[in-house]
């Protein structure tokens, strides 16, 4: 039997996990080991994919992955875990009660001396409150950017009293294996860079789940303190962790701390400060044990990890690598842990012959027995050290939230009224009137700048390019920003509360059609809004190729800036109970663009199927004020950032074509300017499609740099009578030019970002293909009109 054939509320033993590759790795390394019991809690709405409970936590899988886990002794209990030997309740150590740290551990050169700089990683499981410490350990003192070749986040700051000591907040990881950009980043960073420390925080709630990142860690000998977070949950519900215990057995420093209220957080500065400076290794690097016993799984991981370091123990020295941790990337068949090593090919024989012997002995492959020691020891370590909690409040209030936002009838219409709200939140509401406020400010600066330049007597055409070029480029951004913080502070509360991850659960089987997982079902819902904030959502999603093909299909939603085109090009031909059918058509007709396009590039540029879908549903949380604040501040400087300069500039190069001539001489009247002219030159490839007048051309090169210039050059050019419009358009000629203006490139921020995020190359080829398909589209509605007989 396997586990897609699980019924909700049933349970099950694992046997096995089949497959191969880098999928079933991770499955192992999320837990899905033989022997673990697992529960099938539900299924997404549309039936895929399911969520289950394993060792104390959900995950969803979708039922492709879930057939490769077979299963037996299915039964409706979900059995207790820990059923023997669970400790008596105990009293929860406070902040300052823990015995000193084992004097056995080993130390790594000389110690460094005070003053000296220091750096820390600060690595975690996704939702283990790994921001919110870092926000405590730094405060205000914080860099974002990015790591080298990548896109994922780096955040870098200064610890809080100790200005020698920097921290990189790392992404959130369940291992180091190379599963994820994530994971190689992480890894790649603690291998080359050799930090001084690692403050490796975990979930108290769910050891289980987070000391199997810890295990990896310590392999790597490098000081280290562990940060039990949320202790305060756990002594809430009736839990305890025998502190002093646990950091017995792990050799390592261990300080309970409750990251949001700040507790114990000075504490584990402290350690950390103190095994940094002192060179403190783990004083435990082996996790498992001989027995002697042939068929023992856990003696023949032992024997084979041994027998491999002291094999290449002299490719590991060379390589700068710690020998155990290659040993059991070695055996766990990481491919560019072997590539780092240069083997000679008579110690691969040799290796080959290891794993081939420690398979036979433990009745299951390398991976699955590598993945199955590291969770025994874990087992066994929880059992002595940790007294479980009750169910959760927060975990309780979850499931209560989960039966009407997941439910089978009520989770679509649940998404579609939470992101209305947060459309008309932003867009219309709150949004719309601080944009207002921002508005009214930036016309009164330019006002004053206006009229300074005015009694200054400057020159006419240095005062048109500060007002017209730079002021009103600048003011464009400005201006907008407020609608981009609003979006931001709903969104950031959608991720922080842990409803994110739910949106992907329920849509991920509408999405996997066209070839994108759930996860990228909200940054093309936000590209309705602004595709700038858009594009950079698309950094939460976990797969290369679905962020890539994610922001190459974001344009094709149609962003707020069109809605003035739309408005005044309906509004001008075409009566008023038709007009709200006329905008249903051009958003829908953009909907079915980007759908045919999603399915051209999964059978070209993206073939092959979606990254699986295996992620882990935290608990609802109410968001951290002080998160989410910083939060907006570093999405809103990103923002300005990036699309600042190339609108700067963008505003300045069409101030210049608009002002002169082709002689370089002041234009007489816009339609001698440079920018006519070139908008001349354009206008026979418009003809085919109905309109090829020059004016309309450059209103379509003006909305490059930002849509809503598209309004303002054609006003501009009719002289302020935009009842000429009707001069230069039929309504069948006006519909096409709206077809054309919903598909085509989208303004100078949203390339920028593109450019910031996929790439200069990506970039370009957005530009093209976005012209290419907008015009296509466009020549062929044009025609269905004709043979339709309208004209």
């Amino acid at each position: 039997m396997r586990l897609d054939e699980l019924k909700p509320a049933q349970g099950a033993f694992i046997t096995k996990v089949s497959g191969s590759g880098a999928l079933r790795h991770h499955l192992l390394d999320m837990g899905l080991t033989p022997r673990t019991e697992v529960t099938l809690q539900k299924t997404a709405p549309m039936g895929d994919p399911i969520q289950i409970k394993i060792r104390g936590y959900e995950l969803t899988l979708r039922l492709e992955e879930a057939r490769n886990v077979e299963i037996d002794g299915v039964h409706t209990q979900e059995a207790e875990l820990y059923r023997e030997n669970r400790l008596p309740d105990i009293d929860h150590p406070g902040v300052g009660e823990l015995d000193h740290a084992p004097k056995t551990h080993k130390h790594k050169g000389a110690q460094i001396p005070r003053g000296h700089a220091l750096s820390f990683a600060l690595i975690g499981n996704q939702n283990c409150g790994k921001t919110t410490l870092f926000n405590q350990l730094t405060g205000s003192n914080q860099h974002v950017g990015n790591f080298p070749g990548v896109t994922v986040d780096r955040k870098d700051g200064q610890i809080r009293k100790h200005p020698e000591a920097r921290v990189t907040d790392l992404p959130g990881i369940y291992s180091l294996s190379p599963y994820s950009s994530e994971e190689i980043v992480t890894r790649d960073f603690l291998l080359q860079e050799h930090p001084d420390g690692i403050i490796n925080i975990v979930d108290a709630m769910n050891l289980e789940r987070n000391l199997y990142l810890t295990m990896q860690l310590m392999e790597l000998e490098l000081p280290m303190v562990l940060a039990l977070n949320m202790m305060d949950e756990v002594r809430d519900n009736g839990g305890s962790v025998r502190i002093n215990e646990l950091e017995a057995i792990l050799g390592i420093p261990v300080v309970p701390i409750a990251a949001a209220k700040n507790e114990g957080v000075d504490e584990l500065i402290d350690h950390a400060m103190h095994v940094a400076r002192h060179r403190t290794l783990p004083s435990r690097i082996d996790f498992c044990r001989d027995s002697g016993q042939k068929g023992d799984p856990i003696a023949a991981v032992h024997r084979a990890i041994h027998a491999t370091v002291h094999m290449i123990e002299p490719e590991a020295g060379a390589a700068d690598m710690p020998a155990r941790f290659a040993a059991t990337k070695l055996i766990e068949k990481d491919h560019l842990m072997a590539e780092k090593l240069h083997i000679p090919p008579e110690k691969h024989e040799a290796f080959g012959h290891i794993v081939d012997i420690m398979e036979q002995d433990a009745g299951m492959d390398a991976e699955a027995a590598m993945a199955n020691m590291r969770f025994s020891f874990i087992t066994m370590l929880c059992r002595k050290t940790l007294v479980r909690p009750h169910e959760s409040r927060e975990h309780r209030r979850s499931v209560a939230i989960d039966r009407l936002l997941t439910g089978k009838y009520t989770a679509i219409p649940s998404f579609f009224a939470i992101m209305g709200l947060i459309f008309v939140m932003t867009f219309s509401g709150i949004g719309a009137l601080l944009s207002d406020w921002m508005e009214a400010g930036v016309d009164a600066v330019k006002e004053g700048m206006d009229f300074l330049l005015t009694a200054s007597d400057v020159n006419p055409v240095v005062h048109s390019l500060v007002i017209h070029g730079v002021a009103d480029g600048v003011g464009s951004v400005i201006s907008f920003l407020p609608t981009i913080v609003t979006l931001f502070f709903f969104l950031s509360i959608l991720e922080d509360t842990g409803y994110m991850a739910r949106v992907a659960f329920v849509m991920d089987r509408l999405l996997r059609r066209i070839g994108l997982s759930g996860r990228s079902i909200v940054p093309m819902l936000i590209g309705f809004g602004c595709s700038v904030p858009a594009i950079m959502s698309t950094r939460t999603l976990s797969s290369e190729r679905d962020r890539k093909m994610t922001v190459l299909l974001t344009p094709f939603m149609s962003c707020s800036a069109k809605l003035p085109i739309y408005t005044l090009m309906i509004g001008a031909f075409f009566p008023r109970e038709d007009q709200a059918l006329m905008m249903i058509f051009l958003y829908g007709f953009g909907i079915i663009m980007g759908l045919g396009f999603a399915l051209l590039l999964r059978r070209t540029r993206f073939r092959g199927e979606p990254v699986p879908f295996v992620m882990e549903l935290p608990n609802y949380r109410l968001p951290s004020a002080k998160s989410v604040v910083r939060l907006i501040w570093d999405k809103a400087k990103g923002f300005v950032e990036r699309a600042f300069t190339v609108i700067f500039a963008a505003s300045i190069l069409i101030w210049f074509l608009q002002m002169f001539d082709g002689h370089l001489n002041v234009a007489a009247a816009p339609e001698e300017s440079l920018l006519a002219s070139i908008g001349r030159l354009a206008a026979p490839l418009f003809a085919p499609l109905g309109f090829a007048d020059w004016r309309a051309a450059t209103a379509l090169l003006t909305g490059f740099a930002a849509k809503e210039t598209v309004v303002s050059t054609l006003t501009v050019l009719l002289g302020g009578d935009t009842e000429s419009l009707k001069a230069m358009f039929t309504p069948m000629t006006a519909t096409v030019f709206l077809i054309f203006t919903l598909l085509y490139t989208p303004c100078v921020a949203a390339i920028a970002t593109v450019r910031r995020e996929i790439g200069s190359l990506n970039a370009w080829a957005t530009v093209v293909t976005q012209c290419v398909i907008a015009w296509l589209a466009a020549y062929v509605m044009h025609g269905l009109f004709i043979l339709a007989g309208w004209q």
